[in-house]
């Protein structure tokens, strides 16, 4: 069974700036290095052509006040936060990005291919129902898990491992037990919220898992989470659909984080959740690019490792130009491992209320 990839050249054209972290060179330079690699032409691999979100997708996510504000500021020019403005044009490529992520859904539903990786922008995962932030405008992945729900799917498992908290598609699923989100991100970082007692509310208590995690925190912790953590606690929730929101500024490379985790520690982590989609899901797994601002130094062999992970590929070679692993080794911390390990110990500790393989 074969690989997706969802891409469009629009998702070239979203840019606040220039020199904005989040603009169009985060793809461009990722185009670059996987038509270089063949990824393109390998048979294992398919790629998918989006198309626009419809309206009342988006609307089982997002109030109508919000999304008629979208409308109306796309064509002028509008302003969100410090950090999101709205450029003219931003709508059509928000819906665009929204629906790449349930195309993507829709070829693995559907059996097309086995899994896929939706490379799409703007990302999302801070968009709230009502308002959008931290570069988000449309929560993608939200909108692709309502658009699961409504085909019968009852238990999903979302993943976030970008470095900032997914505190919009947190608060979009806080009361909702057919969704299981698990979070890892640095703690302090942008937006502050994640805790490790944010577990959920109603009828979605226990259903939500924070796991902060201190800068500095390397490949090997990331791994030690899964398989204390993520993996565990997947078994026994048993979902049907595995969404990941794959950020990737938890390189050792970004510059807006301080985390340490490297092109191959991201390899390693896909394969573990595509194994554990195979596992528990029939293989059925969607990644939906997030964050991630090293533009040249991460994001072309981050995306590279992950697609390899994806299509069952070799990932042993996966890794950076050596040049630039010289900032590996500052950026690592010592007492990150430890502080890792005590934060998993009170993350099992208070989910052991909720979930029998943490007692």
């Amino acid at each position: 069974m074969k690989t997706g990839i969802v891409f469009h050249k629009k998702y070239l054209e979203h840019e606040q700036t220039p020199t904005h972290p989040e603009r169009r060179e985060r793809l461009a330079y990722t185009i670059d290095q996987l038509t270089e690699e063949g990824i393109f032409e390998d048979e294992r691999i398919v790629l998918i052509n989006p198309e626009p979100a419809k309206e009342e997708d988006v609307l089982r996510v997002h109030t109508r006040e919000y999304i008629e504000f979208l409308k109306a500021a796309s064509k002028t020019g509008g302003f969100i936060d410090f950090d999101t403005n709205v450029p003219v044009g931003l709508f059509e490529v928000a819906m665009l990005a929204a629906g790449g992520a349930i195309k993507a859904a829709k070829y693995v539903v559907e059996g097309k291919v086995r899994n896929a990786f939706a490379m799409v922008r703007p990302p999302g995962h801070h968009a709230k129902p009502y308002t959008g932030a931290g570069f988000c405008y449309i929560n993608n992945v939200a909108v692709m898990v309502e658009w699961l729900k409504r085909r019968g799917f009852k238990r999903i498992l979302i993943l976030d491992w970008d470095a900032h908290h997914g505190d919009g598609t947190q608060e979009i699923f806080y009361e909702d037990d057919s969704v299981l989100f698990i979070s890892t991100h640095q703690m302090p970082l942008y937006p502050g919220t994640g805790y490790p007692h944010e577990v959920g509310k109603g009828r979605g208590e226990g259903y939500t898992i924070n796991i902060p995690l201190p800068p500095g925190t390397s490949d090997e912790s990331y791994l030690y989470v899964f398989e204390k953590v993520i993996e565990p606690v997947a078994e026994e929730f048993k979902p049907e659909f595995i969404a990941i929101s794959a950020g990737q500024d938890n390189h050792f490379t970004d510059p807006l984080t301080g985390l340490a985790l490297t092109a191959r520690g991201y390899a390693e982590m896909m394969k573990r959740a595509v194994d554990l989609a195979e596992k528990l899901c029939k293989g059925r797994l969607v990644a939906v690019l997030e964050g991630g601002y090293s533009v040249e130094s991460a994001l072309p062999y981050t995306n590279l490792g992950i697609i390899a992970a994806l299509a069952g590929m070799d990932i042993s070679n996966i890794r950076e130009p050596a040049k630039i692993l010289s900032e590996l080794r500052w950026r690592k911390r010592d007492y990150a491992s430890q502080k890792v390990r005590d934060t998993v110990a009170e993350v099992r500790s208070i989910h052991s209320k909720y979930w029998s393989c943490f007692r």
